[in-house]
Parts: structure tokens; C-alpha cells; sequence
């Protein structure tokens, strides 16, 4: 009897809470080259994700060794095969996802219910068969095919972890004089450290066979150079196996790899000696009841809530005294400074009611504070950038029209135009109240600059709505588009990964960036305020940590948040930042 408990472990402290993007719900088990935890596709698919443990992931050659592997995995799609749809052996570390078979494994079948009949058996073998003949074609060889390698679907067998073992073979293993695969169910080529080809696999299909149909290895236990030494020096004993098993499978376990049954000739065999079962249905009733009934998956991990925030509106927190423009002769200034009756509801109102401030308060309002001073320092940057801009289109005017007064010979007493001037109270001060005139014409009403930032996104407009577009990744060959939350097999997209000058770093041509520190939990009016004055197109990676939190301001009014989840920049070649992507897509025209 399965039991979902039994099947996910919850995660413990030295669990990561998320790889390669993908974030982890439970533990699924562990062995000899990782851990492996269950995870969802962005559609909500559970996925089995392996990650490799540190010794083999700290040996290049084994990361070499294991991206080759995983190409050739990727295009194994058999029918009784646990298909990988993800991979990375570049990340630190290295990983792989294969999709999730709701089943337990045939070790854990047979520890608690023993041996299995000989219809399931015969099951058994053309199924792992059949995977075999998906694997060996992709130019695999599986080496470690074993009990806990076989995972029991209601629909039958699935072999997982192909492409993996081979990839350690000759690497980290023999640093320490072990063999890759499990003694028990290695052929005896593989032993004695013979050649290893695809009739290794079909020994290995022996041995599981008969641990199925015995409920014990068939070479037995003890320690590893004594079952490897019998594998090698003696006959295996069929004796105990059910008579109708034995044929099939001693021509698996034939000492010489030529003498032994193809995987193509195990599926025809048991295809043959089940099929009148099959007529009658009586094989796959079988299976079932030996399988078991399916386990009920856990639903996907919540995302954490720095990514829950993203899309909250920003409550109004405890006012805070910002200091006011100084008050022009037309009674402006106070209308127009950040805290005034015409922010209504906005991140610094003054109608939320006091209360007292607890230690989490405390901390919120001193980064409410550091937030307002960091935009207070920008809107000062803002004011200048605005003023200069008014200045330069008013005195533009003022030479277009000493130049027009002059060609038509008519007096003209405006403001002197030579470089010591500067619009004051005067006529040029007041252009924006004459209507439009050649200062207006060529530059913009000063009243028109308070309260906006520098790409026209007015203070108190409602907050776009967020649109999350999950994991997204970025190396030297990609880039990402914020207008689609694509990612773009080019350079050509709105953010770039750069680690060819000093340190790595993501850097636009259309976007700035601003790091932020302190607390996660980033929304869009954060953003927003931080980059409002923000001039600078690329940002260092060296502080980048997972869980850090970038905002990004397009120049048309976009604003988006990356948190980062996995970098990668210890080798520049194969550097590369994976983080979650959330845009707020300004309203266009």
C-alpha cells in the first residue's frame, strides 16, 4: 500500500528551496550521485528533479561528461522511459528533470510485499525491455539499471536516471577506487572493469528480474568484493526462480555479452509467453495489483512571498513628514509636494491611523524612510533635469524672438539676450500663462513637471497590472525581451548577461537598473520610485545573491523585477543568471 507520506519527505534545512528556477515541494529520495525532490512545469506538471552532490559536481570532467549525457537524453522517448525535459550541468550544481511517475519503486514493492508473480515479472522484463531498446538507441548506456532504477506506473514499468551514470564513469569514482553502479546488478564486464556496452544493461535486466521474482539479490549480500567476485568467478543460481523464468532469464545473465538476449529479443519473448494473460486481461489486472494505487502528488510549492508582493497593492503605511517645496507667488509649491491632498491613498498618505510600533513596524517604516529619501533624492534630480529643461526651451524662445524683432525692425524689450541672463519673473517666466508662444512651442509648462517622473508616469495613477512571467534564464548567447517576458535565443533583447569585462554583470541599451538591498518583497511602486532617476545601463552581479531583487525601468514606461534565483559566474564561458521575471506593462497610447 502506498502512502503519500511515505513517498514525500518534506524538506529539511539544507534543502534548497528552489533549482534551476524550479521551485521544490518535497524530497523524493536520495542516492549515490544526489538528492532528488519533487517539482512542478510552469503548467503544473510534477517533475522529479535530481540534483548531483557536491564531490561529482566539483570535477569538470564529470560536468563534461554528464552535458554530453544529457544531450543524448533528451532524445530518449520511450514509452517506458522517464523523459528528461530540463538540465543544466553548467549549474552549481548540476541538475536534471525528468518528468514524475506516480509509482513506488520495485525495491520498495518487493521489501514490503516479497516477490512478485511471474506474470508481473514477465511484465516486468518487457517493459525495462522496451525502455532499453529507447535508451540504448540514443547511444546510452544505462550502467546502473537496478531495483530502485525502476519505478512501478498502474501502466506499467518506468527506468529512470539513463544518462547519468555514465557520465561519472572514469571521473570522480576513481579518485576513490569505487565502481560506478551497485554491485549486485552489475554484469561481469562491468566488474572487472571491462568494456560496457548495451548487453551490460540486459545482465543488469537479469538480475533485477530475479530480485523481483526471488525478493532478494540473486548474487546476494555481503560485502562488495565478495558479490562482485561471485559475479565474476561463478554461474549465477536459477535454481530458486520460478521454472517459467528461467530460460528467458539465464540467456540474460550469459557470461559472454555476444551470448545474451537482445533487449528487442526480451520484449518478443515475454510478449509471447504472456499472451494469452494479455487476451484475457488477466497480465495487466496483474500489474495493477502489484503497482498498486497511485499516490496523490502534493500541489506545487507557494512562491515565496517577495513574489506574492509583486502583485499586492501597496497598502498605505504611517505618514512621514516630507519636506515641502518652498511656496511660489502662485501658491503651487504646496500642492505639488509628495504627501499633499492630491496623492490620495498613495504609498505616503496621511489618513492611515496610529498605532503602536512593534519591532517588524519598526523595521518597515525605517525602509519606508530609506525609500523616501532615496526618492526624495531623485525627484531633486528630477526638479533640476526639469528646471534646466524649461530654462534652455525659455531662452530659446527669447532668442527666436529678439531674432524676429530684429528682421522686421520692431523695438523689442524682453529679457537682454546675452549669457548672464536668465528667465525670472519676467515675460519668459510667464509663457505658459500667455498660451502657446515659441517657449512653449519648443519646450514644456513648468506646472506640467510636478508630480511626474522622467518617462511621463504621473504620481497617484493606478498601478499597472503585473504580469509574472516565472523563471526566466540568461547567458552570454540570450537575452530577454520585457515586452513579452521572452527569452531570446540572441543578444538582441532588452537585457543582456556581460561577464567579458571585469566581472559579470546585465546591462540594456533600453533599460536602467537599480539593486535592492534590505528586505525582499520589491512591488511596483518600489520600483517605480527607485529608478525613477536611476541613469545607469548595467549592473554588477558580484552582490547578486539568490533571493536578491533588481528592478528595471524600460524607456517606455515599463517597470519589471527580477529576483534572483540561481548565478552562476564562477566561469565566465559558462556564466549564466536564472530569476524570476515580473513586468508592469505601462498603458500606451
Amino acid at each position: 500500500m502506498n502512502h503519500t507520506a511515505e513517498v514525500f519527505q518534506p524538506l529539511q534545512d539544507d534543502d534548497p528551496r528552489a533549482v534551476g528556477g524550479y521551485r521544490l515541494a518535497a524530497r523524493l529520495g536520495a542516492g549515490g550521485m544526489g538528492r532528488v525532490y519533487l517539482s512542478h512545469t510552469q503548467g503544473g506538471r510534477p517533475v522529479a528533479i535530481k540534483v548531483v552532490r557536491s564531490e561529482l559536481a566539483d570535477d569538470p570532467t564529470f560536468r563534461r561528461r554528464f552535458g554530453r549525457e544529457i544531450k543524448s537524453a533528451r532524445k530518449v522517448k520511450g514509452a517506458y522511459t522517464a523523459e528528461l525535459i530540463d538540465a543544466d550541468a553548467d549549474g552549481t550544481p548540476p541538475w536534471l528533470a525528468t518528468l514524475y511517475v506516480p509509482g513506488p519503486a520495485l525495491s520498495d514493492v518487493v521489501a514490503r510485499g516479497g516477490p512478485l508473480p511471474v506474470e508481473a515479472v514477465l511484465w516486468l522484463m518487457a517493459g525495462v525491455a522496451e525502455a532499453l531498446q529507447a535508451i540504448h538507441g540514443a547511444g546510452i548506456v544505462h550502467r546502473d539499471l537496478k531495483p530502485s532504477n525502476v519505478l512501478l506506473a498502474s501502466d506499467g514499468p518506468r527506468v529512470i536516471d539513463f544518462g547519468i551514470s555514465v557520465a561519472a564513469d572514469s571521473t570522480a569514482h576513481t579518485a576513490t577506487g569505487t565502481a560506478i553502479g551497485t554491485p549486485q546488478y552489475m554484469a561481469p564486464e562491468q566488474a572487472s572493469g571491462g568494456d560496457v556496452t548495451a548487453a551490460t544493461d540486459v545482465f543488469s535486466l537479469g538480475q533485477t528480474a530475479a530480485f523481483a521474482a526471488l525478493g532478494e539479490p540473486l548474487y546476494g549480500d555481503g560485502p562488495a568484493v565478495s558479490v562482485l567476485y561471485r559475479i565474476v568467478h561463478s554461474e549465477p543460481d536459477l535454481s530458486g526462480l520460478p521454472e517459467r523464468l528461467r530460460p528467458l532469464i539465464a540467456r540474460c545473465m550469459a557470461a559472454d555479452p555476444g551470448e545474451r538476449a537482445t533487449a528487442a529479443e526480451v520484449v518478443e519473448w515475454c510478449r509471447r509467453e504472456l499472451g494469452r494473460d494479455v487476451g484475457a486481461g488477466s497480465g495487466p489486472d496483474v500489474w495493477r495489483a502489484v503497482a498498486g494505487p497511485e499516490v496523490t502528488v502534493p500541489p506545487p510549492a507557494p512562491a515565496p512571498d517577495r513574489t506574492a508582493a509583486h502583485t499586492r497593492p501597496w497598502t498605505a503605511p504611517q505618514p512621514v513628514a516630507v519636506p515641502q517645496e518652498p511656496a511660489t507667488a502662485q501658491g503651487r509649491g504646496a500642492a505639488r509636494s509628495p504627501g499633499a491632498a492630491q496623492w490620495p491613498a498613495g504609498p505616503y498618505g496621511t489618513t492611515a491611523p496610529q498605532r503602536p510600533a512593534g519591532p517588524e513596524e519598526q523595521r518597515r517604516r525605517r525602509r519606508r524612510v530609506a525609500l523616501i529619501a532615496a526618492a526624495a533624492l531623485a525627484a531633486g534630480g528630477l526638479v533640476i533635469a526639469a528646471a534646466w529643461t524649461v530654462l534652455d526651451a525659455a531662452w530659446d524662445g527669447v532668442r527666436d524672438r529678439a531674432r524676429d524683432a530684429a528682421a522686421s525692425g520692431a523695438p523689442w524689450t524682453g529679457v537682454e539676450a546675452d549669457e548672464s541672463s536668465a528667465p525670472g519673473d519676467g515675460e519668459s517666466g510667464s509663457a505658459a500663462a500667455k498660451g502657446p508662444g515659441p517657449s512653449t512651442a519648443r519646450g514644456t509648462d513648468p506646472s506640467a513637471t510636478s508630480g511626474s517622473v522622467a518617462d511621463g508616469s504621473a504620481a497617484g495613477t493606478a498601478t499597472p497590472r503585473a504580469r509574472a512571467y516565472g523563471p526566466r534564464s540568461v547567458d552570454a548567447d540570450t537575452s530577454l525581451s520585457l515586452s513579452d517576458g521572452k527569452t531570446r535565443e540572441d543578444r538582441k533583447g532588452d537585457i543582456r548577461f556581460d561577464c567579458e569585462d571585469v566581472g559579470c554583470a546585465l546591462e540594456s541599451d533600453t533599460s536602467v537598473f537599480t539593486l535592492m538591498f534590505g528586505e525582499p518583497g520589491a512591488t511596483y511602486e518600489h520600483c517605480d520610485l527607485m529608478t525613477a532617476g536611476q541613469r545607469s545601463h548595467r549592473v554588477q552581479l558580484a552582490a547578486a545573491s539568490a533571493g536578491m531583487e533588481i528592478c528595471v525601468r524600460h524607456r517606455d514606461g515599463d517597470i519589471a523585477l527580477l529576483v534572483v534565483q540561481t548565478k552562476s559566474t564562477a566561469v565566465p564561458e559558462l556564466a549564466f543568471l536564472n530569476a524570476d521575471l515580473t513586468v508592469w506593462h505601462a498603458k500606451k497610447d
